[in-house]
């Protein structure tokens, strides 16, 4: 029986244990799909050497960006977004060989790309973690202008409190990359001014548990258009699928 899973910190919101082990289930693939709850990613080379059968992982986070030391190959395009969100697990001649890949960004533009119109130019990126990387590369190569939003004062980013009603009348994509609003903390919401948004504007949410979240409710009040991650979440799980067997 050949082994996938999962490694990140917390894993209690899976989606893929329960997507992939239904899809094992019911296509006959004699496969099983596990989570590895790992606290340091420095944990990976254990995970590894304890399961012998594992062709596949999932990378969730806070792994996307730091589990890049521990490949042995990586493709051009998830090394350009600095992030791996899938790792293809080959055994040969007795070593154990690891190649990256980034399944987000192909998630992403396949789910957003119906949704865009002619005035959808400027897009803000709220986080910047491996998540939101992928995210400005997936909107960069559909030919929107991006902005990192951060907590904390970045380089490459600017603040919440940078956030104005100006600028959110002029960037009328804004994508959630954060687990704020995330169950069970769904109160919550990234602090923007909603009340500049219009009709114009779409607001898409990478999380999925609540179905609606807080984020999402705000832009519907004042007219948007929203989506959550969830089918981001399954064209990327069919896509990492694919990165898994391909030769």
């Amino acid at each position: 029986m050949e082994t996938f899973g999962l490694i990140g910190y917390p894993l209690g919101h899976s989606f893929s244990i329960s997507f992939f082990n239904e899809k094992f289930a019911n296509e006959g693939i004699d496969a099983q799909y596990c989570n590895f709850q790992i606290e340091n990613i420095a944990s990976l080379p254990e995970v590894l050497a304890q399961n012998p059968t594992l062709k596949g992982l999932n990378v969730t986070l806070p792994y996307k960006e730091a589990v890049i030391s521990f490949l042995d190959d990586i493709t051009p395009e998830a090394r350009a977004i600095g992030a791996v969100n899938v790792i293809r697990v080959e055994h040969k001649g007795g070593k154990t060989l690891l190649k990256g890949f980034n399944s987000d960004v192909i998630g992403f533009t396949k789910s957003i790309e119906p949704m865009l119109e002619r005035f959808h130019k400027k897009a803000l990126i709220l986080g910047t973690g491996g998540s939101a990387k992928a995210i400005h590369y997936g909107l960069r190569s559909l030919g929107l202008e991006t902005l990192f939003v951060s907590r904390t004062a970045k380089a490459d980013a600017i603040t919440y409190d940078e956030v104005t009603p100006e600028l959110i009348r002029d960037y009328h994509v804004v994508v959630n990359c954060t687990p704020c609003g995330m169950y069970p903390k769904a109160d919550a919401c990234p602090p923007l001014p909603y009340d500049a948004m219009g009709s114009h504007h779409l607001l898409y949410d990478l999380i999925y548990n609540p179905d609606e979240t807080r984020f999402m409710q705000k832009g519907i009040e004042r007219g948007a258009l929203v989506k959550n991650g969830l089918e981001m979440l399954l064209l990327q799980a069919f896509e990492s699928w694919n990165f898994w067997h391909q030769q």
